[in-house]
């Protein structure tokens, strides 16, 4: 029996609710189809928007109605939350993020006709995600009486840069704000063959992995689609990488799916930003199937790699409903040592994982799962350590493959990095075991934009610096 839906911020429930409520002895919280055991601490005075509660348990079950610090700890799962359009201050609905579909119900909802609607969709459709525009003026295939309407009602988004930064080894990070003032990061790392940009998914981390200067930060919110794609969109921008030409032949399709990464400079993308992709599975998904979608982005899902700290119920669904390649935040082979840098390891044991990992669809040796494994100096770089991940990756016949990352240190770290002639060791036992275990090369530290560093200066500077340099330039300006 649900006692009753909320859709508002402020709400109050009848004594009797809240007796029914505190004799819950075991409350839960659904979760990918499945009950997970959380604590219950009382009724609260203002809940998101839209829970519902059922006798015996609660559920979360609709989209956040504010962006406050989230207080969920870090042994329990966030539920994946559906929220596709962040709101703005002007009224105006932001498309980027949004599928041809729900284009296409929201121009019905705003007074065109269907057909009208079904065409005009198709057509924003094709100029957003496959061209790359940021202004309706620009659509030269719609009347140009047609272009004030879209422009009074929606805008063409991106995160608003706050600041880009360049390392002197090419690396390039950026920290974006969205549309409510909340700031993260994403990075692209330049190859001699490749390109990679590094996306997050979250604003913050509820994991609180040690090693990880990112998992010191409360989760303030999960990134919507369109601030996930946005990053994809953004970087292109930066690089100017949108095709160009005209538009003739819309309804033939002209050239959807002929997207190619060959001589470009973004060809690969991976979730590995701040934030653990799985627990904003429905976003993630949504700004990923844009990304894959012939007509839009058009990149490879064999480029797409997501990397999860091994949350996994969520692990089957994400190679069924995405199919991207997996990567695994393994770091640990002993569960005391996983428990401490990892401690989700706690909710999802290593044989757990492991297996999950062994279950997970489309891989095969052509499409290795890569396991990270971040070296930590007397903590997880022994001999032993590389014997027993060799052992456990043959026992549970994974296609494996293993990323050694040197420790990025920062300031107040528990760990040290671990030596180079201990890397190498470590490397070579886990190759003689036929096992592929490249060192990563550090990228990005100058700029805090390697592995485990993200927002860290970030926020150094939005509490400080970058206020002092605002106002230095405000001076500067009325001088």
């Amino acid at each position: 029996m649900f006692f009753s839906h909320i859709s508002v911020d402020e709400w109050t429930i009848s004594s009797d609710e809240q007796r029914e409520l505190a004799s819950c002895d075991e409350p839960t919280m659904l979760f990918d189809g499945r009950w997970e055991r959380v604590g219950f601490s009382g009724i609260v005075s203002r809940p998101r928007a839209g829970f519902q509660f059922l006798a015996g348990r609660t559920i979360c079950a609709a989209p956040m109605a504010d962006t406050n610090l989230m207080s969920i700890p870090g042994q329990v799962d966030p539920v994946p939350v559906a929220r596709d359009i962040t709101p703005r201050a002007d009224g105006r609905l932001d498309l980027i993020g949004l599928p041809k579909e729900r284009i296409r119900e929201l121009f019905e909802d705003a007074g065109l006709e269907p057909k009208q609607a079904k065409l005009r969709s198709k057509q924003v459709f094709h100029w957003l995600y496959h061209r790359g525009v940021t202004d309706f003026d620009a659509m030269t295939d719609i009347a140009k009486t047609m272009r004030p309407w879209l422009t009074e009602r929606f805008v063409i988004g991106r995160p608003e840069v706050v600041e880009a930064q360049h390392s002197t080894d090419g690396t390039r990070k950026w920290l974006l704000k969205t549309a409510d003032g909340h700031e993260f990061e994403m990075v692209f790392i330049p190859d001699a063959d490749r390109g990679t940009l590094c996306v997050s998914s979250q604003v913050g981390c509820t994991l609180n992995c040690r090693f990880c200067h990112t998992g010191t930060m409360k989760l303030v919110r999960n990134l919507t689609p369109g601030e996930i794609v946005g990053q994809v969109m953004l970087a292109r921008d930066a690089l100017g990488e949108w095709p160009k030409g005209s538009m003739a032949g819309l309804d033939e399709a002209e050239d959807e799916g002929h997207y190619s990464s060959d001589g470009r400079l973004l060809t690969n993308i991976v979730m590995m930003g701040m934030g653990e992709p799985l627990y904003n599975f429905d976003n993630v998904k949504s700004a990923l199937k844009l990304v894959m979608d012939g007509a839009g982005l058009a990149l490879s899902k064999r480029r797409i790699t997501l990397s999860t700290s091994g949350v996994v119920p969520a692990m089957q669904r994400c190679g069924e409903e995405i199919g991207v390649n997996l990567a695994v935040s393994l770091h640990a082979v002993t569960k005391e040592i996983r428990d401490e840098i990892v401690p989700l390891n706690k909710k999802y044991g290593i044989e757990e994982l492991l297996e999950a990992c062994a279950a997970y669809p489309g891989a095969s040796n052509a499409r290795r799962i890569t396991f990270e494994y971040v070296m930590l100096k007397d903590k997880n770089d022994s001999d032993e350590h590389a014997h027993e991940l060799v052992r456990l990756l043959k026992q549970y016949n994974l296609p494996a493959k293993v990323n050694l990352i040197p420790f990025n240190p920062w300031p107040g770290a528990a760990y040290e990095t671990s030596t180079p002639e201990r890397v190498r060791s470590f490397s070579n036992i886990v190759f003689e075991g036929g096992i592929s275990a490249p060192v990563r090369t550090p990228r990005g530290r100058d700029i805090d934009a390697a592995c485990g560093q993200l927002k860290t200066a970030a926020e150094k500077k939005s509490r400080a610096q970058r206020d002092r340099e605002a106002a230095e330039a405000a001076e500067a300006a009325g001088a």
